[in-house]
């Protein structure tokens, strides 16, 4: 199958000289997790919630407002597109090789659509993935926080694992998720509430039990991929805890659902 045959022809874009709320608008708006970023109708980079999360909570842009900066100033610029003839476990590898979550689709020159791992989610489903269980496809290696974590320290957390989303845990127990979405809206809600003058000692008192999502969604090791792309797409959740009795022993996400279906596609 061919990438345009998957892809959203949806374009919502950005232009580089607006400002961060101008991008956080238009993700929350059309529900949206990154947005190509033009400048003169060119595609010139991309924006995420996780880049916005990871610029915000750097000590170099900790005190300054959100309307204080520019797209341009965030995004990123090297950006991995692709031609809307390339088969689709063609860009499923590409993506999962170089770490990304979705790439713009071109005829030529021109932006035509874009492709994401929610995309590919969209295909798991059917007989085939009704055969293949989370315990087969779940990452195992859990990157976990605790309600007591300092934001500042889940941030690291998932700079440093390269995730976009951690289950919280107490006692070993499920209590919450926290992602870069809420990592997101955490620092803009601080930047407005808190005096400039008092952020950089007050940020470090914020808790990720302040910003977590509670009573999370999860799944169990013995699911079907149909089922939890189903649960995915009906939640727009790009990963699940997988719990058996009361312990998490793992996670799946989109990436893990890409993988399969790259492996399958090959």
């Amino acid at each position: 199958m061919q990438i345009k045959n998957l892809m959203s022809e949806d374009l919502i874009t950005v232009d580089k000289d607006q400002n961060l709320p101008d991008a956080l608008k238009l993700l929350r708006k059309h529900n949206v997790s990154r947005l190509p970023v033009t400048n003169n109708k060119e595609l010139v980079g991309i924006i995420s919630e996780r880049d916005i999360a990871n610029k915000l909570g750097s000590s170099k842009y900790e005190s300054m407002p959100a309307s204080r900066l520019h797209i341009s100033s965030v995004m990123v610029k090297d950006v991995f597109t692709v031609p809307q003839s390339m088969q689709l476990e063609e860009v499923a590898k590409l993506m999962l090789d170089n770490g990304i979550g979705s790439v713009p689709v071109m005829d030529d020159d021109k932006m035509v659509g874009i492709v994401s791992k929610a995309d590919f989610v969209t295909l798991a489903t059917g007989i085939a993935f009704d055969k293949i269980t989370v315990k087969e496809i779940m990452s195992k290696d859990l990157v976990s926080a605790s309600p007591t974590d300092r934001l500042i320290h889940a941030r690291r957390l998932m700079l440093e694992s390269n995730v976009g989303r951690l289950p919280v845990l107490d006692d070993d127990k499920l209590v919450g998720m926290i992602t870069s979405k809420d990592l997101m809206r955490a620092f803009i809600d601080f930047r407005k509430k808190v005096p400039e003058k008092y952020q950089k000692s007050q940020i470090k008192e914020v808790l990720v039990e302040d910003i977590m999502s509670h009573n999370p969604t999860y799944v169990s090791k013995d699911m079907s991929i149909t089922e939890v792309s189903e649960i995915i797409m009906e939640t727009g959740y790009n990963g699940l805890p997988v719990v058996e009795g009361d312990d998490v022993i793992g996670i799946i996400t989109q990436t893990d659902i890409l993988r399969l279906i790259e492996k399958l596609e090959s």
